[in-house]
C-alpha cells in the first residue's frame, strides 16, 4: 500500500473509531479494534489487519455496526475486510487504559489460545540473572524471593471471570505487547491475581533470564524503602530499582498510607516506563479507588498512571469455573503425591462428588485448592480404612471452609460497608441533605438493602431516614440504570459486595 493510500486508511479508521464510540460499542470491542492495523483501502473496502484470531471473529460479529460508521465516515459504500496477520509481530494494542466488566470479558472470549507461546514449568533452582548480583551493585540482589514453580500460565486455571486477565498476562511475559504498560489487574482477594503475577515472574525467569524481573508486595515495597532511608541507602535502592528490566508489585492497596513510599514508587515508575521497562501492578480495587478512601495517599495523578496502560479485572468464579478449578486442583495435587512423594493424597474423589465439591464451594479460588485438598486426604483416610468418601464428607468439608449461614447480610452491614467505601457518616447517609455527593452512595445502598436482604420496601424507606416506597422505588431504578451503562459503577458494586461477603 503506498504511503498516501495507508495515511487515508489511518485517517478513514481514526474517524471509524470515533463513531463507533459515539454509538456506545462496548469499550472491550473498541479496545480490540484500536488495537487493529488499517493495511489496504480501495473504492470497495477498508482492510484491517490483527494477530489474534478471536479478535477476528469478535470483530466480523460486530461487522454491521462497524460498516454503519465506516460508510458514514467515508460518505460512500465501504465494506470491511480483517485479515489474519501471520508475521509473527505484533499488532499495536490500545495505549489508553482499558477496564473489562465481566459482561464485555464474555464478549473476549477467544475460541483458541492467544498467541502467546506456551510457557513452560520452572525448575525450583530457576535463577532471575544469569549472573549473580552482589548487594554493591544491587539493593534487591539478596532479597530476591523464592518463585513458587508451580505458579504458572499451564496450571492457571481459565474461564470467563479471568480470560482477558490471562492473556494481557502471558503477553506482558513473552514480550508480545510492550504497550499493556502498565499491566493493572485487580479483583477480590483469592481470585488467582498473584498467580497470574507468579506466573510472569516464573515464565521470564525459565525463557528469558536476561530480563531482570522482581516481585514485590506493597508491603514489602514499603519494607524496602522504610530500610533503605533507615540506612542512608537512599540512592542505591533508587539505582537498583531502575536497574529491573520487570517491575512486579502485588497488593498495591497496602501502599496507600505511605506516602514516602509512594513518591518513591512513582519516580522509579517514570523512569521504568520512559526507558520502555514493564510494569505489573495488582491490587483489591481498580485504580481510581485506590484514591477513594479517607487514608488514601494516592492522588488522582497518581492512580490516573497506574490506569494508562491496560487495566482489568478478575470476577469471581461460577459453577462452571469452580468445577474446572477442582478438577485442576485434584490431579495436579495426586500428581504432585507421587512426584514428591507425599503421603496420604492419593485417595479418590469421584466425578459426581466433585460436581458436588463445585455446588458447595465459596468463591475464594484459594479456598477451593484448600478444600480440595481437606477432601483428598479425607478420601485417603477413609479407603485406608476399608471405606470410601461419601457426600457427608462433602457436605461437612464445606461447611469447615464456608460455614452454613455466614452471610446473612442486613441492612446495618450494608450500610457500615457503603459508609467505609464511600468514606460518609452513617447520620449523612440516611440524612436528608441531597448533595451529590451523597446521592450515589444513598442509591446503592437503598438497591443493596433491596437486593441482599428480605425487606420490603417499606422497610427500607425507614431505615433510609423514613422514605417514601416511592423514593426507594427510585433509588433501585438509578442504580439499575447505571450498572447496566457504567463499567466502573458496576465493579464499584461489586467491590462492596464482596467486602459483604468476607465480612464475619
Amino acid at each position: 500500500m503506498g504511503t498516501d493510500t495507508q495515511t487515508d486508511a489511518e485517517y478513514l479508521w481514526e474517524d471509524v473509531l470515533v463513531l463507533l464510540e459515539e454509538r456506545g460499542l462496548a469499550p472491550a470491542v473498541l479496545a480490540m479494534l484500536r488495537s487493529c492495523t488499517p493495511v489496504g483501502l480501495d473504492d470497495e473496502s477498508l482492510t484491517i489487519a490483527t494477530n489474534l484470531s478471536f479478535a477476528r471473529r469478535k470483530i466480523e460479529q460486530e461487522g454491521e455496526v462497524i460498516e454503519q460508521c465506516l460508510r458514514e465516515a467515508a460518505f460512500q459504500p465501504l465494506k470491511l475486510r480483517v485479515e489474519l496477520s501471520r508475521t509473527g509481530a505484533p499488532v499495536p494494542a490500545p495505549t489508553t487504559a482499558t477496564v473489562v466488566s465481566p459482561e464485555e470479558l464474555s464478549q473476549l472470549q477467544p475460541a483458541e489460545p492467544a498467541p502467546a507461546q506456551a510457557p513452560q514449568p520452572v525448575a525450583a533452582a530457576s535463577p532471575l540473572r544469569p549472573e549473580p548480583v552482589t548487594h554493591e551493585t544491587n539493593f534487591l540482589a539478596e532479597d530476591i524471593p523464592e518463585s513458587d514453580s508451580k505458579l504458572t500460565f499451564d496450571r492457571f486455571v481459565r474461564g470467563e471471570e479471568n480470560m482477558y486477565a490471562l492473556e494481557a498476562a502471558k503477553q506482558v511475559a513473552n514480550g508480545v505487547n510492550k504497550n499493556y504498560n502498565p499491566l493493572f489487574i485487580y479483583g477480590h482477594s483469592g481470585l488467582g491475581k498473584t498467580h497470574l503475577l507468579r506466573a510472569i515472574q516464573n515464565y521470564i525467569a525459565a525463557n528469558d533470564p536476561e530480563r531482570f524481573c522482581i516481585y514485590r508486595s506493597g508491603s514489602q515495597f514499603v519494607e524496602d524503602y522504610v530500610n533503605a532511608m533507615k540506612n542512608s541507602e537512599g540512592a542505591l535502592l533508587t539505582r537498583s530499582y531502575q536497574d529491573v528490566d520487570v517491575l512486579i508489585i502485588d497488593d498495591i492497596q497496602n501502599m496507600r498510607q505511605a506516602g514516602g513510599t509512594i513518591s518513591f514508587f512513582f519516580n522509579t515508575f517514570n523512569e521504568l516506563i520512559s526507558h520502555g521497562k514493564q510494569i505489573v501492578l495488582a491490587a483489591d480495587r481498580s485504580p481510581s479507588q485506590l484514591g477513594m478512601s479517607a487514608d488514601s495517599k494516592f492522588d488522582e495523578r497518581d492512580t490516573s498512571r497506574m490506569d494508562s496502560g491496560l487495566t482489568v479485572s478478575i470476577q469471581v468464579p461460577d459453577y462452571e469455573l469452580k468445577l474446572n478449578l477442582i478438577n485442576s486442583f485434584y490431579e495436579n495435587m495426586k500428581a504432585d503425591a507421587i512426584d514428591e512423594h507425599i503421603q496420604g493424597m492419593d485417595g479418590t474423589i469421584p466425578e459426581e462428588l466433585r460436581q458436588l465439591m463445585a455446588h458447595r464451594a465459596g468463591n475464594s479460588i484459594r479456598l477451593i485448592k484448600s478444600y480440595v485438598q481437606s477432601c483428598l486426604m479425607t478420601a485417603t483416610q477413609r479407603e485406608r480404612r476399608g471405606g470410601h468418601l461419601s457426600r457427608e464428607d462433602i457436605i461437612r468439608v464445606a461447611q469447615q471452609k464456608w460455614p452454613t449461614g455466614q452471610h446473612i447480610i442486613t441492612v446495618e452491614q450494608i450500610q457500615r460497608a457503603v459508609e467505609k467505601y464511600y468514606d460518609v457518616s452513617h447520620d449523612d447517609l440516611i440524612g436528608s441533605k441531597r448533595n451529590k455527593e451523597l446521592m450515589e452512595p444513598r442509591h446503592v445502598a437503598i438497591w443493596l438493602s433491596r437486593d441482599k436482604t428480605d425487606e420490603t420496601l417499606a422497610d427500607i424507606g425507614k431505615r433510609f431516614g423514613n422514605r417514601s416506597h416511592a423514593t426507594v422505588k427510585h433509588s433501585i431504578a438509578w442504580v439499575e440504570e447505571r450498572k447496566a451503562a457504567s463499567r466502573t459503577f458496576y465493579d464499584k458494586l461489586e467491590h462492596i459486595v464482596g467486602d459483604l461477603n468476607d465480612a464475619d
